[in-house]
């Protein structure tokens, strides 16, 4: 893909994750809270994702600390490694935050809680935030 395409499509993803902390930010204040976690996750993904995109690379799965591990420049990776933590909690919500069958005997709604969302998109938002630093947003 030429610069300018790599731009455009890593925007593109950049936008979507906003989207998505913004949606997560809306949501907690109705108090859906499993609901906020899974949009922090999808925030965090699609944040690195473009990230991926803008470097010209394909990115593969749905583990936010894989795409930070893996992510092929060096550079790049070294700047987002503080952000393994946060990642790797956010992946936590991946599943259990939206199936029913993800936890035991209880809903999504019924085991997540104000603390958890609070936590959730403060670790989206450092990862977005630094996603557009490296993108030059």
């Amino acid at each position: 893909m030429s610069l300018d395409k790599n731009r455009y499509e890593a925007q593109r993803w950049l936008s979507t994750a906003g989207d998505d902390l913004n949606a997560a930010e809306i949501l907690f204040n109705g108090g859906k809270f499993s609901h906020v976690c899974f949009l922090s996750q999808q925030c965090g993904e699609k944040a690195l994702k473009a990230i991926w995109f803008f470097l010209d690379e394909d990115p593969w799965g749905h583990s936010i600390q894989k795409l930070i591990e893996e992510i092929p420049e060096e550079q790049t990776k070294q700047n987002l490694f503080t952000l393994k933590t946060e990642g790797a909690m956010l992946d936590r919500h991946y599943i259990p935050a939206r199936y029913p069958n993800g936890l035991p005997d209880l809903t999504p709604g019924e085991c997540y809680f104000k603390s958890d969302a609070e936590k959730c998109m403060d670790a989206a938002r450092k990862i977005l935030d630094r996603a557009r630093a490296i993108l030059g947003e």
